[in-house]
């Protein structure tokens, strides 16, 4: 079972990425997305600051935005070949739903810059999160995409904004593979003082 909503713990355990050319529809309707989104919201964030935005992609948008990676892309590499190109273009038309996630602070706040990236980071997991919790699956990528200067103008991105990931949603195509998970030794200590 990829979504077992039994309990907090158990969904938080079952709750796994998909890879976005792996799903297909359907993916979150509107008032689904809105909830997950909602829950997103929730994230910590010092200062109440609201450090993160998110930018949704329409159906019928996503060609444009197939051909602004791939001008972007031409823009910064003149000599890429096919392959790259094909590589833009899938990006853009991966899974149901894509969400793009920025990173916002707010300069000039006495809440340090990194609580703020750290509050977009969050809110990237409550969303994986909060579409597990509604039967769908996600991924949260970076990629080329999040650090091009033009990609993130084009999401309304001011210069000193960073785009914190793309976060794909759909559905399963098939099961989820686990992956291999650190031993918790390997990532727990206890401080000796």
């Amino acid at each position: 079972m990829f979504n077992d909503l039994s309990s907090a713990a158990a969904l938080l355990s079952t709750r796994r990425s998909a890879k976005p050319r792996d799903m297909v529809a359907p993916g979150p309707d509107p008032s689904q997305l809105r909830r997950i989104l909602q829950a997103a919201m929730r994230t910590p964030d010092h200062g109440k600051l609201n450090p993160w935005r998110f930018v949704l992609f329409e159906t019928d948008q996503r060609e444009a935005f197939a051909d602004l990676l791939k001008q972007a892309y031409l823009a910064e590499k003149p000599q890429a070949g096919r392959l790259e190109l094909e590589s833009m273009e899938q990006f853009a038309h991966q899974a149901p739903t894509l969400v793009a996630v920025l990173s916002t602070p707010t300069e000039n706040s006495k809440i340090p810059l990194w609580e703020q990236q750290l509050s977009a980071g969050a809110v990237c997991m409550n969303l994986l999160i909060a579409t597990h919790a509604e039967g769908f699956v996600g991924c949260w990528l970076t990629g080329w995409p999040a650090y091009s200067a033009e990609v993130l103008a084009s999401l309304g991105g001011a210069p000193s904004d960073r785009i914190a990931g793309f976060v794909f949603l759909g559905s399963p195509s098939r099961p989820l593979e686990e992956r291999p998970r650190p031993a918790y030794e390997a990532v727990v200590s206890t401080w000796k003082g």
